[in-house]
């Protein structure tokens, strides 16, 4: 795992981490909205790094080492943390370990409970075979889908894909779809997802208010996995900024 620095070092800090199969430059639109205003910490999870082979651990290591990196450069204390789908699982579990604490963080459709043994694996493979397919035929997909959403999520598949390859989609999906969020601290929590996801998430955002009642939970209309970052990082800018960090 890496972490890349943005902004301004004596700014509150703000932690960003991608989905499965993205690199931390799917944030870049949203970095150079905040960095006036946050120190920005973007991460890269193992298995989808750019220039460097790396393979994916699990959810839970993922979590420790950023527990580690928090613990080391800001005293195990930062302002805020916005995890992405994937990146919103590893948050969960930041949260859920309690060794650091955080102000403010912000779940984007993260998957916190586990699938039925049996969907495991084939899911797992259906999704390999989907990234294989977007890495391999990018103008096919451009043709089929023609908007900008889909290229960002294109283009960021075939950075990332050369480093991790399936075997980085495989072990990423297995891991997060074995593990259950059991618990949470009672801080400022939010859990965002779009209208068009609604069939999955929805369930994720119900188990979250079970055992955190005082999660903010916000939908999207319009908009599926990962398009608002996309499409509206400006959106996504004026409500981290809101929520009383700057």
């Amino acid at each position: 795992m890496n972490f890349r620095t943005f902004g301004k070092k004596d700014a509150p800090v703000l932690i960003l981490i991608p989905g499965l199969g993205v690199s931390f430059e799917i944030f870049t639109p949203l970095m150079r909205m905040l960095e006036d205003k946050f120190h920005i910490i973007a991460v890269e999870v193992d298995g989808f790094t750019l220039g460097k082979y790396t393979a994916f651990t699990s959810v839970d290591d993922q979590a420790g080492q950023v527990i580690g990196y928090i613990k080391e450069q800001f005293d195990g204390k930062i302002e805020c943390a916005y995890g992405l789908s994937l990146g919103g699982k590893i948050l969960s579990r930041v949260l859920e370990r309690g060794e650091v604490a955080i102000g403010h963080s912000v779940m984007d459709a993260a998957p916190l409970l586990p699938l039925p043994g049996w969907m495991v694996k084939p899911l797992s493979y259906t999704q390999a075979a989907n990234v294989w397919s977007c890495y391999h035929w990018t103008r096919f997909w451009r043709w089929v889908f023609h908007s900008h959403y889909f290229d960002v999520l294109l283009d960021e598949c075939r950075k990332v894909y050369p480093y991790g390859g399936v075997r980085s989609v495989l072990d990423g999906y297995q891991s997060v779809y074995t593990s259950k969020l059991e618990s949470i601290p009672n801080s400022d929590i939010h859990y965002w997802y779009g209208i068009k996801e609604a069939f999955v998430a929805k369930y994720q955002a119900d188990h979250l208010r079970s055992i955190c009642p005082s999660v903010r939970i916000e939908i999207f209309d319009k908009m599926n996995h990962g398009q608002l970052l996309i499409d509206h990082p400006e959106e996504i800018a004026r409500r981290i900024e809101e929520l009383g960090m700057v």
